[in-house]
C-alpha cells in the first residue's frame, strides 16, 4: 500500500528570488527597503497569537529607531470583555458569530497618541507591530504576519498563548477556542481581507525561530496557481477520547499514549497549505485562498450562494478498536441562525471507508419511541448514576465498507466502535449537542460538554425506523456507465445541499466541475492520477484514503489508475454543492 502523504505541496515556479527564510535574511531584504529613503516605517499587522516578542528580536539587525507596540493603545481587560460578553456568553463551548471590526478593539485616543509618536521620529527605522498595528500607521513597507488555526491551538493548548489581551493562558482550552471562533478570528479575518492583497510581504510565522518571507506578489501568484489545479490541503490529526487505531497504522502516525479519534484532510477553514517556492517552504492557512480567489475556487453559484466560505468538509473519525462516538444532534438551521449567528447548519453523512465484523452506526430514533421518556432517561443520565439505555430508544444498524449514511441535522446519530468513517458534511462543524457521552471524562479529565438543551429543541421526532431505512440509508442509485467504470449518486438526503456521487472504474473517468468546486477522496484502490485532458496542470497523484479539492475553475478532468494500481477496481467519492 502507497503511503498516504501528510505533507502534500503545492509548487509554485518562478518566484525563488523573493523568498527568504531566517531572520537574518528576512532582516536583510527588510533593510534593503530602508534605503530607499531618510525614514522607513514599516508596519507588521499580525494575527492574533503571533509571537511578536519574537519577531521584534529578530528584527533587531535593522537597529530601528523606535518599535512601537500597537497593543498599548488596545481597549483595557475589562472594557475589551465588556464588549464581547454578549457574543461569548456562558457556555464552554457555544458563542455568537461577532461583527466586529479591529478598530473596535482599541482606544482611539491611545492610537492618536502612538500614531504622533511614529510621525514625530524624523529618520531611521520604525517598526510598528501588533494585532492592529495597520491602525497606527499606514506605513512605507507592509509585512502581514499570519499562522494556522491548528498552530493556533496547539499554542493555546501549551498554555503559551490565551486569547488575544484576555489574560487567560490557564483557562479551559474549550472556553480560548470558542473566544478565537467566535470573536478573535472573525474579526483577524475581516482586517486580513481588507489588507493582505496591499501587503508588500507575507510572513509565515508556524514554527518558532524559524520565519519564513515572500513577497506579496509571490504569495499571490500562488494563491492564484492553485485555483487552477486539483491540491490537497495540510491534514492534521487529533487524540480523542474514543479514538481507534486505523489512523495510526494506515496512515503511518506517530504512536500516541491517547489514540487519533481525528482526521482533518478537508477543511479548509481548520487545515492549512503548503507552497513551495524551489527549495523554500511557506505554511498558509487555506482560508486565504477561499478569501482571494473565490469565484475561481468555488463557482459562481457557490459564492453567490455562500460568498467567500468553502461549504463542504472532509474528516476522518477513527474508532477502529476505540470506542464510540457520543450521541449527538446538530441544529436545524434556522436555530443556529437564530441561537449562533451562522447562516447555515451542519447536515453530514458517514461514509464507512472500513468496518470490523460487528460495526454499526446509531442513527435515527426507534419506531415506538416515547420523545417524554427519553428525554427523561437523557436528564436522569446527566444527573449521574444511570447509564442512557440507547438501544431502547435510538435504532442500531450495521455498518459495513462502502455503506453511506446520510444525517441532515435534525437526526439522533452516532458512529459506534470498530468503524473509520469519512465523514462527509457542510462546514459549521463545532455545532454538535451531545446528549449522551457513555459515562466518561475527556482526556482532560473534565466531562465533555453535553448540550441537552440545545439538543432537545433540534431532535426530530417523525424520524423514526421506517423513515430512516427509507430515507438515509442504503439510497445508492447508478446513474451512468461507460467502458470500464460506474457512477452512483450516494446522496446526500434532498434536506442537505450537499450531493454525493461514488465513480467505481478501472480506466480512465473523465468529470467536470460544472462551474462548482468539489471535494474528493479516493476511497478503493492504491494509487490514482488526476489529469487535464488540455495539460492544462501536471499529473496530480492521489492515494488511499487522500482528500483533494477540484476548483471550479478546472473545468474537465479525468482520474484513471497508475500503472501500479492497473488492473484493479479503485473508487472515488465526490461531494459538490447541488444547485
Amino acid at each position: 500500500m502507497t503511503l498516504y502523504e501528510k505533507e502534500p505541496i503545492v509548487e509554485i515556479e518562478g518566484w525563488r528570488r523573493e523568498a527568504w527564510a531566517g531572520y537574518e535574511s528576512i532582516a536583510g531584504r527588510l533593510a534593503e527597503e530602508t534605503r530607499k529613503r531618510d525614514k522607513t516605517v514599516i508596519v507588521v499587522e499580525c494575527y492574533p497569537a503571533v509571537r511578536i516578542d519574537e519577531i521584534v528580536r529578530g528584527l533587531g539587525g535593522l537597529q530601528p529607531a523606535a518599535v512601537i507596540l500597537a497593543e498599548e493603545a488596545a481597549l483595557d481587560a475589562d472594557r475589551l470583555q465588556a464588549k464581547l460578553e454578549r457574543y461569548l456568553t456562558e457556555d464552554r463551548v457555544f458563542g455568537y458569530l461577532s461583527p466586529f471590526t479591529i478598530d473596535e478593539f482599541y482606544d482611539r485616543e491611545r492610537l492618536d497618541a502612538l500614531a504622533a509618536q511614529a510621525r514625530g521620529i524624523e529618520a531611521g527605522v520604525v517598526v510598528v507591530i501588533g494585532f492592529g498595528a495597520s491602525l497606527v500607521a499606514e506605513g512605507d513597507v507592509l509585512v502581514y504576519a499570519d499562522l494556522a488555526r491548528w498552530e493556533i491551538q496547539q499554542r493555546y493548548r501549551s498554555k503559551e498563548f490565551g486569547n488575544w489581551r484576555a489574560g487567560n493562558e490557564d483557562e479551559d482550552i474549550l472556553r480560548k477556542y470558542k473566544r478565537g471562533f467566535f470573536v478573535e478570528w472573525r474579526t483577524a479575518d475581516r482586517l486580513k481581507r481588507s489588507l493582505l492583497e496591499r501587503a508588500d510581504y507575507y510572513l509565515d510565522t508556524n514554527r518558532k525561530d524559524d520565519p519564513r518571507m515572500v513577497t506579496g506578489a509571490a504569495l499571490f501568484a500562488g494563491i492564484r496557481e492553485t485555483v487552477r489545479r486539483p491540491f490537497r490541503l495540510v491534514p492534521y490529526f487529533d487524540p480523542g477520547v474514543w479514538g481507534g487505531r486505523w489512523l495510526e497504522e494506515r496512515i503511518g502516525l506517530e504512536p500516541r499514549d491517547n489514540p487519533y479519534a481525528w482526521g482533518f484532510d478537508g477543511v479548509p477553514e481548520e487545515n492549512s497549505l503548503y507552497f513551495q517556492y524551489d527549495d523554500l517552504r511557506i505554511e498558509l492557512p487555506s482560508l486565504n485562498v477561499v478569501f482571494f480567489e473565490p469565484q475561481a475556487l468555488l463557482g459562481e453559484q457557490v459564492y453567490a450562494r455562500f460568498g467567500a466560505e468553502f461549504p463542504i468538509r472532509f474528516d476522518f473519525l477513527d474508532t477502529i478498536g476505540g470506542q464510540n462516538l457520543s450521541l449527538q444532534v446538530h441544529p436545524l438551521t434556522d436555530y443556529i441562525k437564530q441561537h449562533f449567528g451562522m447562516s447555515y447548519t451542519q447536515d453530514e453523512s458517514y461514509y464507512i471507508l472500513e468496518a470490523k465484523e460487528g460495526a454499526h452506526v446509531y442513527l435515527g430514533l426507534k419506531e415506538d419511541v416515547d420523545p417524554d421518556r427519553m428525554i427523561a432517561d437523557l436528564e436522569r443520565a446527566q444527573q449521574g448514576g444511570f447509564s442512557f439505555p440507547a438501544d431502547r430508544h435510538v435504532n442500531a444498524f450495521p455498518a459495513r465498507k462502502h455503506d453511506h449514511f446520510l444525517i441532515p441535522a435534525g437526526t439522533v446519530h452516532c458512529s459506534c466502535t470498530d468503524t473509520m468513517v469519512l465523514e462527509i458534511s457542510a462546514t459549521p462543524y463545532i455545532f454538535t449537542f451531545k446528549l449522551w457521552d457513555w459515562d466518561r471524562l475527556g482526556l482532560d479529565g473534565k466531562p465533555r460538554p453535553v448540550h441537552l438543551e440545545h439538543g432537545k429543541r433540534n431532535i426530530q421526532w417523525e424520524r423514526r425506523t421506517e423513515w430512516v431505512k427509507s430515507n438515509l440509508i442504503d439510497r445508492t442509485v447508478q446513474v451512468a456507465e461507460g467502458e470500464g467504470w460506474i457512477e452512483e449518486r450516494t446522496g446526500l438526503h434532498e434536506l442537505e445541499f450537499i450531493e454525493t456521487r461514488r465513480h467505481w472504474f478501472t480506466s480512465r473517468v473523465t468529470h467536470h466541475t460544472n462551474g462548482g468546486v468539489q471535494m474528493l477522496n479516493l476511497v478503493e484502490g492504491e494509487e490514482a492520477v488526476v489529469e487535464s485532458p488540455s495539460g492544462a496542470f501536471a499529473p496530480f497523484l492521489v492515494r488511499y484514503a487522500e482528500t483533494f479539492v477540484i476548483p471550479a475553475a478546472v473545468g474537465e478532468y479525468t482520474i484513471r489508475p497508475t500503472d501500479r494500481s492497473e488492473g484493479t477496481r479503485l473508487a472515488t467519492i465526490k461531494a459538490y454543492v447541488r444547485t
